[in-house]
């Protein structure tokens, strides 16, 4: 049988800050059309992980594959060209901007009139429609204001950005930080919704409870090592918080 080729792996991660030995030989994989919860407790050594991911750090040690393909980011624009996309707690949105111009900041489609160019407003508003009902996130009108939708509402659409285009992993930091149980039980369908789509997920969170229910596997970080990486089937959330806790 055929071995299937990871998405994205990462192997023997390490990374130093001054006498700080924040990642020690990481191993981290997420395969297509997977969801994959890293969890730990504050400095587990989940953020620095996956600011090497998503380009804002290089590892000093360690190689990074991209099915396959050993490759080597030197900036967030090197992970993004990869599909690799990464949604903050902030969500990255513009509160004083709509919707449609939060789904396409930094790639507006423009049209031109000889040397003249404008935006493609009609596109924009069609398209960003489009993005918010495949994943399931139904407003009224993409002309409305960031700052007027909750917290739930908000990192639908930004994960609706990332599900337009084409996003191959999408990294969750935090993503139900701060909501209402209504809104992370939202969020959540999204995040399952992008892996109906082909899209997978790295959901970073401290809160098992909430990442169990969707994750396909669970890794787990402390003290910048991973000690454990479970199927959901194998272990329960109760088991997970006794091993991050020992």
């Amino acid at each position: 049988m055929e071995k299937k080729v990871p998405l994205i792996e990462m192997k023997n991660i390490h990374k130093w800050y001054g006498r700080i030995h924040a990642l020690k030989g990481v191993d981290f994989k997420v395969n297509n059309k997977d969801i994959v919860g890293l969890v730990g407790d504050n400095g587990a050594g989940k953020s620095t992980l996956i600011k090497i991911l998503s380009g804002v750090y290089m590892p000093d040690k360690g190689e990074i594959f991209f099915k396959g393909k050993k490759v080597k980011f030197y900036s967030p624009r090197d992970a993004i060209r990869m599909g690799i996309e990464t949604i903050h707690q902030s969500t990255g949105l513009v509160d004083t901007m709509d919707i449609k111009r939060n789904i396409f900041l930094g790639r507006e489609p423009t049209r031109r009139f000889g040397p003249v160019k404008w935006l493609d407003l009609k596109k924009m508003a069609r398209d960003s429609l489009v993005a918010l009902k495949n994943i399931g996130l139904e407003l009224n009108s993409p002309s409305i204001n960031v700052e007027e939708l909750s917290g739930g509402q908000r990192q639908g659409v930004a994960i609706a950005r990332a599900v337009y285009f084409k996003t191959n992993l999408l990294l969750l930091d935090e993503p139900t930080n701060n909501l209402s149980v209504k809104e992370t039980e939202k969020v959540l369908q999204y995040i399952q919704e992008l892996k109906n789509q082909g899209t997978s997920s790295v959901f970073i969170t401290h809160n098992l409870y909430h990442v169990y229910p969707i994750a396909d596997r669970i890794v787990i970080l402390k003290l910048g090592e991973k000690i454990g990486e479970f199927k959901k089937d194998e272990t329960s959330v109760e088991e997970l918080i006794d091993l991050i806790k020992s």
